[in-house]
């Protein structure tokens, strides 16, 4: 059997090693560059591979493709393998038939990489013999491949659920859906909401969806639309019999057959209404592994949230610098300036993904004194909050981002990274943006 993987990345190596071990002849293609350390990996493995070009008579003679989740379908040489009706999968789908161990798959618009550590960390905590991987960490099939979990914690974007046939998560989770990712779904926000719950689509009645029973676009797949799996919903405004939600300050958690879980939210390390949406789905995957319930409130209490994702870096001048350079999509920085208390300086832009600024408009009005556009094109974002705010500045590097942001605070006020945008027009990714201003912020 021919294993052929377009994108020679973390996934992509990964799944080459795994396929080298289970016997398939594997090539690996990348259209840009191969980082040097994957290039190792691969001569290690002898495993033969080719960067900044698809050779056409190399790929289209496989029987299988893992196409990395960063490769579009419209892309030139994907179409041409649908057209020969050659199976072109992702990561996961090609990974998970070779291990017996449990898989959680956790997906969303937001939410879902602190969902997935918070969930790994209650797993890990309760002394599981767990993975974490997904989009998130070291590749899930390199780790079927060298190691051997009992359970699995993915994080699992709409890309990579595209590309599943078989595959189905023993319990799944989806945090919420807002519009994200629109220009790889012919701007068409149904398909992008289809593509989200692929997740549930081979679940059977033995497996597990938990998902935010407040979300307006989840409720509305759920009126013309079944899964089989047993259904446990998480909410701040409603109360189950069987789900996870808020009253009075407590968090409550009721799965079926199981001891009530009861915890006051301020005991919770986590802050802000989205993140106890984040503990009520991660706690009821713990319920349902049957983890006790003094250990789900130790691991609540201590745990250390995600770097970039509301990461508070320095207070300087009593003016509180955060970091939220994860938000690369409108829904996400609608969090993060809801969770603001303070007169807020928000540096803001990057690839637009079709974004709708406007549903941040009433949080810009009550809590923006000024905003730092660090983008290529900012067009759209001065048009929509041109008028809105006193003060609009546009930058092209994060070190005059964060110095303008410094001489427009007064005591008492944050400066908010929060692009609502994908960073690949000035950085490498939103980790790459997001060190830079935590370094720009040091350096003040």
């Amino acid at each position: 059997m021919r294993l052929v993987v377009l994108g020679g990345g973390e996934s992509g190596v990964g799944t080459a090693i795994l396929g080298k071990k289970k016997g398939y002849d594997v090539f690996v293609s990348d259209f840009g560059k191969i980082k040097e350390n994957y290039k190792e990996v691969l001569i290690i493995n002898g495993i033969a591979w080719e960067e900044e070009t698809h050779t056409e008579v190399l790929i289209l003679n496989a029987d299988v493709v893992m196409k990395s989740p960063g490769i579009p379908e419209k892309s030139p040489i994907v179409k041409k393998l649908v057209e020969k009706g050659i199976p072109v999968i992702s990561e996961i789908e090609f990974a998970a038939p070779f291990t017996k161990a449990i898989t959680i798959g956790i997906t969303g618009s937001n939410g879902k990489t602190t969902t997935t550590m918070l969930t790994y960390h209650l797993l890990k905590s309760a002394g599981l013999n767990v993975g974490l991987g997904g989009n998130i960490g070291k590749s899930f099939a390199w780790q079927v491949a060298d190691d051997k979990y009992d359970s699995y914690v993915l994080e699992l974007s709409s890309f990579q659920l595209d590309g599943i046939k078989e595959y189905k998560p023993h319990i799944a989770i989806i945090t919420n859906i807002s519009p994200d990712h629109l220009d790889r779904y012919d701007y068409k926000y149904e398909n992008y909401i289809a593509s989200k719950f692929r997740i549930t689509m081979n679940q059977t009645e033995d497996d597990f969806l938990i998902y935010d029973a407040d979300d307006e676009a989840i409720a509305e797949w759920f009126k013309h639309n079944k899964t089989k799996a047993q259904l446990i919903p998480f909410s701040l405004e409603k109360t189950f019999k069987k789900g996870a939600f808020i009253k009075d300050k407590n968090m409550e958690v009721n799965i079926i057959n199981e001891e009530e879980f009861t915890m006051e939210t301020e005991a919770m390390a986590l802050e802000g209404k989205h993140n106890m949406k984040n503990a009520m789905a991660a706690t009821s995957v713990a319920k349902l592994m049957k983890i006790r319930n003094a250990t789900i409130r130790e691991s609540l209490s201590n745990f250390q949230g995600v770097e970039h994702r509301l990461e508070k870096v320095l207070k300087i001048q009593n003016v509180q610098y955060i970091n939220d350079s994860k938000a690369t999509n409108v829904n996400a920085t609608f969090f993060a300036l809801d969770s603001m208390n303070t007169p807020t300086v928000w540096i803001v832009g990057g690839v637009d993904k079709g974004n709708d600024y406007n549903e941040l408009m009433s949080l810009v009005r009550e809590k923006v004194k000024a905003i730092i556009c660090l983008g290529v094109d900012n067009k759209k974002i001065i048009d929509v909050f041109g008028n809105v705010v006193d003060i609009m500045i546009e930058v092209n590097n994060m070190e005059d981002a964060v110095k303008m942001a410094q001489r427009l605070t007064e005591k008492g006020d944050a400066v908010l990274l929060s692009p609502a945008c994908a960073s690949f027009d000035l950085f490498e990714n939103y980790e790459d943006r997001g060190n830079q201003f935590k370094q720009a912020v040091k350096n003040l």
